[in-house]
């Protein structure tokens, strides 16, 4: 009898065990679901949070595991509706801006080369990655908190993870080395078991027609040519963004505007110990899709994505394009610039 009893106490205390849950439990039962997915597709808000400013998307993911990772990232700006497609596919990385007819083709690493706060492999890679990764219970979550590496940008250190009592992904919030939480991820929902095939990430899918090539069905070439001229933007820069941030012992040397076929370009010129040089310039839509080789990484720079190089970065944002590029200029400091750019501001200038 007492032999019994003993077996009984022992069968519970390993029941009882076999339910705890702590940083292992929830980190190994994560990346069961990643390593066993084939496609999945997940939805959710993504906040971009830039001081006093937050840029809220509207974020979707698929992804399928074929003879090698295909991602397709769609961000949809909540401001202004703006659309734009990380891609990823046989062919390599794009970032397709479908208004816009253009797209950017990267010779890039992406998405391996970064951490990606919407990305569930990311995410699996760098909870495991970090041996130190920390784990701890509140207001109902499970929460994993680890570093992060984005070589583009220092000041981001580490994340916190948030999983429900069921072991479900529930949000990301990336923080900075102040301890202020700079990207905010909250998804809504995850198909782990996704019906994908490579059709889905094919770059033709993301390309819209021109207005013109409808509008000029049983009408002559001239007219036809005309009317695609008028899906042309034109026009000038009302107002001059100046960033807010600028490196030290640089200012503003010169401010030139050009008349443009499609409307002005403003060439800002920075001098100082990090030169750089930034071009403001109307946007035009090209008749026939764009597609722009970069040698680079995608970046997100507040309300767009954007193209960012060894020494350079351009984006689209309200209409205007910039161009942002220095010699010796660090990459930090090119997205620092660009992202200090939400508001009209006042910068140092020579006299």
């Amino acid at each position: 009898m007492k032999k019994i009893g003993v077996l009984l106490l022992v069968v519970i205390l390993l029941a009882t065990g076999c339910g705890k849950v702590d940083k292992t439990s929830v980190i190994n039962d994560f990346k069961t679901k990643v390593n066993k997915t084939k496609s999945y597709e997940l939805t959710g808000i993504m906040e971009i949070i830039n001081d006093e400013d937050v840029f809220k998307y509207n974020l979707k993911v698929n992804y399928l595991h074929d003879d090698s990772d295909y991602y397709k990232v769609n961000l949809i700006n909540q401001t202004n509706n703006h659309e734009q497609v990380i891609l990823k596919n046989e062919d390599g990385v794009y970032v397709v801006t479908p208004s816009l007819n253009k797209s950017f083709k990267f010779q890039s690493n992406w998405p391996n080369n970064s951490s990606q706060s919407y990305l569930l492999s990311s995410i699996l890679k760098d909870m495991t990655n970090d041996q130190k990764a920390e784990y701890s219970e509140k207001d109902g979550y499970y929460i994993i908190k680890n570093k992060v590496n984005y070589p583009n940008n220092d000041d981001l250190t580490y994340e916190k993870v948030y999983f429900d009592k069921s072991k479900d992904l529930k949000k990301v919030e990336v923080y900075n080395n102040k301890d202020v939480v700079k990207i905010k991820v909250e998804f809504s929902k995850i198909n782990y078991k996704a019906s994908l095939n490579d059709d889905d990430f094919k770059l033709d899918k993301l390309i819209k027609e021109p207005e013109c090539t409808t509008n000029c069905e049983n009408t002559d070439e001239s007219t036809c040519s005309n009317s695609c001229e008028n899906n042309k933007t034109t026009g000038s820069i009302k107002d001059v963004i100046y960033p807010l941030y600028v490196p030290s012992n640089t200012s503003l040397k010169s401010k030139d505007v050009i008349s443009t076929d499609n409307g002005e370009r403003v060439i800002l010129t920075f001098a100082g110990d990090n030169s750089f040089v930034l071009v403001e310039e109307t946007m035009s839509i090209p008749q026939d899709f764009e597609i722009v080789p970069v040698y680079g990484d995608p970046e997100i720079i507040n309300d767009s994505i954007g193209a960012l190089s060894a020494n350079s970065l351009s984006w689209t944002s309200n209409n205007v394009n910039y161009y942002l590029t220095g010699t010796n200029i660090a990459k930090d400091d090119l997205i620092s610039i660009a992202t200090s750019m939400n508001n009209v501001g006042v910068v140092n200038a020579e006299k």
